[in-house]
């Protein structure tokens, strides 16, 4: 069998010596979270999406939140400073993140953006979130993940 090529998600939680395991699924294009949560019988509550917004002041932000679940922008502005933020277009993903949309996960990307994770997490051992390719999803602790790209825990949904 093959060896699964790492992403830069994962050589970060390995050189910032954080556990995680791997789940894939078969994809050839972008589902959404839900879906891939059942496809993967992972807790609709536990498997979490990443949003990413930028704000007035032009400076980008992720957004971390279980997948069944919508972004407060008004909340997500306020944990993070600003007036207002607007999420960013799906055609510029790529581009501001270096993941595609339906990969796109907060670690290893082109720029280490603040990052806010919904307040529910603190309190579970293990969530899961997009491991930086369609297909892979990563299970960690959303504490040790918080403290590694120095992001904070904060309620952000409707």
């Amino acid at each position: 069998m093959a060896k699964e090529a790492k992403t830069n998600a994962m050589r970060f939680l390995e050189k910032n010596k954080i556990d995680y395991t791997v789940q894939t699924y078969e994809c050839d294009e972008f589902i959404d979270g839900i879906h891939t949560a059942e496809q993967l019988g992972q807790p609709l509550d536990e498997t979490f999406k990443t949003l990413v917004a930028h704000g007035k002041s032009g400076d980008y932000y992720c957004f971390l939140l279980p997948v069944a679940q919508e972004l407060d922008l008004k909340k997500a502005a306020k944990s993070v400073g600003e007036k207002s933020v607007e999420l960013l277009h799906v055609k510029d993903i790529t581009k501001v993140t270096g993941y595609v949309r339906g990969g796109c996960t907060p670690i290893g990307m082109k720029k280490q953006f603040m990052t806010v994770i919904h307040s529910t997490a603190e309190s579970m051992d293990k969530f899961y979130i997009s491991g930086g390719r369609i297909g892979m999803q990563i299970h960690l602790s959303p504490a040790e993940l918080v403290k590694a790209i120095r992001g904070k825990f904060e309620d952000i949904v409707m």
